[in-house]
């Protein structure tokens, strides 16, 4: 499976709030970033305006109507549908496919239509009701929510909090809906690594999340100094479920890289997004805002809201320069570049469906390398090669890495070794040829 890139995004913080400010200069911006689904978080009709609701407008996972979408998101409300389905129709136009979330767990307490719920909830999610999967009415009510949009054009779904509904319920639904739309992509939000193959392979999940995988080891090895060879423990322990990860390093329920409670700049986090986004081949998924620098301010805790309205900065600096109404500062322009730059090293061949070599094993010792703060890894394909070295210290490195035989072997003629200088905090990304160092 090659790599894909997904953009998530809530439309009510994107420029006016409205479908209809996604555009040909936001769509213009996305190709430049490689993306080739976007996610739009917050489609399907959920709570506001009640006793219940957690903020104002509320939670996009609150819903209040599944085969409605919320009226705020519409110029004009009595058409929102019609303006779903010509955003839809844009973004296919413009190259991309639809995600929306589906949310199989819960509903909000004022839900209407099929579905049987009880009257409680998981957790602290007051603003919910948990789904009753028991109730074959729910079950065929499920089936038809996924046909309702599917037949709308949306390309996929974002499939929430599965761990917590039936496992063969789930099994049931995808493998019904996919009989109709079997080009449908499905993205589990799953935590427990224990049950990755099992998603995978039994229930029929295309893409899982690897948060308690590779997003956990890298702010593991960013923030609290644990050793980068956890990096390499990930990618062995997934082995072949490796190429239907989905890797990121913000969402929505995640703190902002550039917030103060995770690195405090999104320079820091350079390191972290090239292994993110280049050491194999699995998919990767970008937070609106994320390619600018965006620190969570606006909401709480280093994240940005999805309760509330709010006005990300750096989120409004983006829409203003792609508009032509003002311009990102010169510090959100090199975050800007860097993130185009790895990007369309994301989307070569090498590096999208090419193979990978970690090179940790066999530089333990390598003048330079130090195994607890560098990673570093080949990615190749039958016609090119691509050395990166991802620096997890404040310290500049300075790094003469062998290259084994063994890859060498494997891949188009490469040196027996290579060097790189790598600023703090950062990556390199450098092409291997036969001149040698």
């Amino acid at each position: 499976m090659a790599k894909r890139i997904i953009y998530q995004a809530l439309p009510r913080l994107w420029g006016n709030g409205r479908f209809s400010d996604w555009d040909e200069p936001t769509f213009r911006h996305l190709r430049s970033l490689g993306v080739d689904y976007v996610w739009y978080t917050g489609v399907p009709r959920h709570a506001t305006g009640r006793d219940f609701v957690k903020g104002n407008p509320g939670s996009p996972y609150a819903i209040s109507d599944w085969r409605d979408v919320n009226p705020y998101l519409a110029d004009d409300p009595d058409r929102r549908m019609q303006e779903f389905d010509a955003l839809v129709a844009r973004t296919h136009a413009a190259g991309f496919g639809v995600l929306i979330d589906y949310i199989p767990n819960h509903v909000a307490p004022d839900y209407r239509g099929a579905i049987r719920f009880f009257d409680w909830c998981d957790g602290d999610w007051t603003d919910t009701r948990k789904n009753d999967w028991s109730s074959p009415r729910t079950r065929a009510e499920m089936l038809e929510i996924l046909r309702f949009w599917a037949s709308r054009g949306v390309d996929g779904f974002r499939c929430d909090m599965v761990e917590l509904v039936p496992p063969e319920a789930l099994k049931a639904l995808i493998s019904a809906v996919k009989a109709d739309f079997p080009d449908l992509l499905f993205v589990a939000e799953v935590y427990g690594k224990e049950n990755y193959r099992a998603y995978l392979e039994d229930v029929g999940f295309d893409l899982l999340y690897d948060k308690s995988g590779l997003y956990d080891t890298l702010r593991a090895v960013c923030c609290s100094g644990a050793s980068a060879r956890g990096i390499t423990w990930n990618w062995q322990w997934l082995g072949d479920m490796q190429p239907r990860m989905l890797n990121f390093l913000e969402n929505h329920d995640e703190q902002r890289l550039a917030s103060p409670e995770f690195l405090g700049s999104a320079a820091k986090g350079y390191a972290a997004l090239a292994c993110s986004m280049l050491f194999n081949t699995a998919s990767f998924m970008l937070y609106f805002g994320q390619e600018v620098g965006e620190d969570g301010v606006d909401g709480a805790d280093g994240r940005t809201s999805i309760f509330n309205w709010s006005d990300p900065p750096e989120l409004r600096d983006l829409w203003r320069q792609l508009h032509a109404q003002g311009r990102l500062d010169a510090g959100e322009n090199a975050i800007l570049a860097r993130y185009r730059s790895l990007s369309a090293f994301a989307k070569r061949p090498a590096f999208s469906e090419g193979g990978t070599w970690d090179l940790t094993y066999c530089n333990e010792n390598a003048p330079g390398f130090d195994p607890e703060r560098h990673f570093a890894f080949v990615r190749f394909d039958a016609k090119e090669a691509w050395l990166v070295v991802c620096n997890f210290s404040d310290a500049p490195a300075s790094v003469r890495l062998v290259l084994p035989p063994e890859l060498r072997a494997a891949c188009p003629p490469v040196p027996a070794g290579a060097a790189a200088e790598v600023p703090p905090f950062d990556a390199a990304v450098l092409p291997l040829t036969c001149a040698g160092v």
